[in-house]
């Protein structure tokens, strides 16, 4: 299912894209403000990830612009995979570097919003590290409030970082 708005193309990823997604999200790691892991991830280690996600309840999403040139992916994931909690979504959205601070971070949070409850999700969560401000900025410009706050739950590079939830009614 291709969906569009005034700029961005909204696609279902397929396994061909799977290598593109891993390259966005390795590019975050280094810089310690997105991203849990510590090493980069390979196209293999994320295929029980990616087959997570379904067209019709659990969307991944490349995102390009009109010439077809990548600008990042969403993802919908389950939250705790308990069957009352399936309204409940933590939403992902990466950007490829070269396209970063150019407002594709709020285009696309506000499609997912916009399509969420096509997919049955009428909660949306964003889990981003407290130091991590301008995702945080980003989140509550569209409405997004924290719920939860786990203080120094992580550890990179030796720092202890702290984990805040977001969340939004849709």
């Amino acid at each position: 299912m291709n969906m569009q708005d005034d700029t961005l193309i909204y696609r279902d990823a397929q396994l061909e894209d799977l290598p593109t997604i891993v390259s966005i999200y390795n590019s975050t790691i280094a810089g310690r403000m997105v991203t849990a892991d510590t090493e980069p991830v390979t196209p293999e280690s994320r295929l029980p990830w990616f087959y997570q996600h379904n067209p019709l309840t659990r969307p991944l999403w490349m995102v390009e612009n009109a010439a077809h040139e990548t600008i990042g992916w969403i993802s919908f994931q389950s939250f705790y995979g308990r069957p009352a909690y399936n309204g409940t979504i933590e939403i992902s959205i990466y950007i490829d570097e070269t396209q970063r601070k150019k407002g594709y971070g709020k285009k696309m949070l506000n499609e997912a919003i916009n399509r969420a409850p096509a997919f049955g999700v009428h909660t949306v969560l964003a889990f981003i590290f407290a130091h991590n401000t301008p995702s945080i900025r980003l989140f509550e410009k569209e409405g997004f409030q924290e719920w939860g706050n786990f203080p120094d739950i992580a550890v990179l590079d030796g720092i202890q970082r702290s984990l805040i939830i977001l969340g939004r009614k849709v």
